[in-house]
């Protein structure tokens, strides 16, 4: 199984919490220069705005060092402006500010040949009881949505969903309501980010969150990590959760998805380049399992509805 690895150049930067710091700050052309030299890396996702503080140059940089871009990921949340929420600020002014900033990431996406926008609305939701007027947020992420992907039908808008962190309850929570959401704003290039890890810590099976987001048409980009359900740790694939990463792979490959494999994968001990390079092996690895699982194989494990063979099997077959 082929991969399109794609590394999230601002992961290569600044890492930190509410605790420490992680990982230092790094300018663009050494986080693009360390991303060409990952073997098997051939897009990047580059964030608005900090790294388009020129765009010419950006595209000058990508162009340097032989990247394609995969999609622009729209940060609507770490500005202190954001601070009581983007698409759904209760300031009509900074609720336009969010559009507009969601159209000028559409127009760097078309530029720069990626036709695609990713957008988390980690800010807009809520943390008490009675603080959120939830009709109101609904309504607002709506229309706000809808205004700003009229913006261009050429370029797809995705939205990256998450239950928590930095709300303790986010307005797009899981794939169901992603999905809701898409319908209620009624356009083709609305569609869904799906995050594994983000599927993960929402309950769900992300396997079949990819399988309802490609019924609906709507499943546009995909982020891979791994975490242990509890929270978004932002692990390499496979780390905890190693049945759930092979059976996303075989059914996005069943539905016949040729985009981008991103990867979500932060380190706070050692070089995050390293780790990178280390994701996009344990991917190649995860890949070579499928292959060797075989997918005609999986199918009728399926098909026969056992699940103590189909345990038998994924364990025996890899051990030989």
């Amino acid at each position: 199984m082929a991969f399109k690895h794609c590394v999230q150049v601002g992961i290569l930067g600044r890492y930190a919490d509410r605790f420490t710091e992680y990982q230092p700050p790094r300018p663009l052309r050494d986080r693009l220069a360390a991303t060409s030299g990952i073997d098997g890396a051939r897009g990047v996702e580059l964030v608005y705005p900090p790294d388009f503080e020129d765009p010419a140059e950006t595209a000058a940089l990508v162009r340097e060092f032989g990247l394609e871009v995969a999609a622009v990921n729209l940060n609507v949340k770490t500005d202190p402006v954001w601070r009581y929420g983007s698409f759904t600020n209760p300031d009509p002014a900074i609720r336009a500010r969010a559009v507009s900033d969601l159209r000028v990431s559409m127009d760097l996406a078309a530029d720069l040949g990626a036709g695609l926008v990713t957008v988390c609305p980690l800010i807009d939701g809520w943390d008490y009881n009675f603080q959120a007027d939830y009709q109101k947020q609904w309504a607002w992420l709506i229309d706000g949505l809808r205004e700003a992907a009229s913006h261009r039908s050429d370029v797809r808008v995705s939205i990256e969903y998450k239950a928590f962190e930095a709300r303790q309850s986010i307005i797009v929570p899981n794939m169901a309501t992603t999905l809701h959401l898409c319908d209620r704003i009624g356009l083709d290039n609305i569609g869904v980010t799906m995050d594994v890890g983000h599927a993960l810590i929402a309950g769900e099976t992300p396997a079949m969150s990819a399988v309802m987001a490609h019924d609906a048409g709507r499943l546009f980009y995909v982020h891979f990590n791994d975490n242990n359900r509890a929270w978004d740790w932002d692990m390499v694939p496979g780390a905890v959760n190693l049945w759930d990463m092979l059976e996303t792979l075989f059914y996005l490959d069943r539905l016949g998805w040729d985009g981008w494999f991103s990867y979500d994968v932060f380190t706070k001990h050692g070089d995050p380049v390293e780790a990178f390079d280390a994701t996009i092996r344990a991917m190649d690895a995860l890949g070579r399992m499928l292959d060797k699982l075989g997918r005609a194989e999986l199918q009728d494990l399926i098909d026969t509805k056992s699940p103590a063979r189909a345990t038998e099997y994924l364990l025996t077959t890899l051990a030989r």
